[in-house]
């Protein structure tokens, strides 16, 4: 009960965050996951890879809502999402199988690097523009791909990565945004059922686990984190969207920072 509890708060701040400055909730789940089941005493073998996998989990139920949203005002580009849903389904499973062989140390390093360089990127790139280039077929399903793999691997929905891709291809702002929140559902729900598969073996996990999944962590967060969420974006209106931007870009640069270091 003690740790449900903490983990509607960690869900709470997490949502808070993640709608303030509008951006995936993976992004700031699972280095809160990972600071969190350290001090829980999780054994540390098996801690990035219980944050990750549990981020995707919640990413599938947040993002199923936020889809469901987009779908209903028209904002999503079924061509688009058509194009790139195969590729998004082997890359979320090429990822979870990728952080399988990797080790948590190294895991979470390479995190810290993600993190480094989104950070990088939010703090110096201009804002993105819709132009008309439309990339073919096997193209969209290598971006899937891509955009997949990495956002499976670090538990991430893939918004950042994903809607400069859309914009680049003839979509606006509003409906790459959409689109994104179709496309990271996918993403999440393949990436969570193979860290759950991959995770079934480890004899490390501690209790209320299904392969790479924390059930505690899990309910926690995902009922906290949507009414948070929803909070945040409301009072991201009164705020500058170029301030937020480089707020948590600072933000991500220190996380980033503390897991390589």
């Amino acid at each position: 009960m003690f740790s449900v509890m903490f983990f509607l708060l960690v869900g709470a701040t997490a949502g808070l965050i993640a709608g303030l400055f509008g951006i995936g909730g993976g992004v700031v789940i699972v280095p809160a996951l990972i600071m969190t089941l350290d001090q829980l005493g999780v054994d540390p073998t098996v801690v990035v890879h219980l944050a990750i996998g549990t981020s995707l989990a919640i990413i599938t139920v947040t993002g199923a809502s936020s889809a469901l949203g987009h779908w209903k005002k028209n904002a999503v580009s079924t061509k688009l999402l058509s194009q790139m849903l195969p590729g998004l389904v082997l890359g979320a499973v090429c990822g979870g199988v990728i952080a399988d062989h990797l080790q948590a140390e190294r895991l979470e390093q390479y995190f810290g690097i993600f993190m480094l360089a989104l950070s990088l990127w939010m703090m110096f790139s201009k804002p993105t523009e819709s132009r008309q280039y439309h990339a073919n077929s096997p193209v969209m399903v290598a971006a899937g791909t891509l955009i997949g793999g990495f956002s499976a691997l670090f538990g991430v929905g893939g918004g950042v990565l994903n809607v400069p891709w859309l914009t680049r291809n003839g979509a606006d702002l509003s409906q790459a945004i959409g689109t994104s929140a179709a496309c990271g559902f996918p993403i999440a729900a393949v990436g969570a059922a193979t860290f759950i598969a991959t995770g079934q073996d480890e004899s490390m996990l501690p209790v209320y686990t299904s392969g790479y999944l924390y059930w505690p962590a899990f309910l926690g967060i995902a009922i906290s984190s949507i009414p948070c969420a929803r909070l945040g974006a409301n009072l991201a209106h009164y705020l500058q969207a170029k301030l937020l931007k480089r707020l948590f870009a600072i933000l991500m640069l220190l996380v980033g920072l503390k897991l390589i270091l």
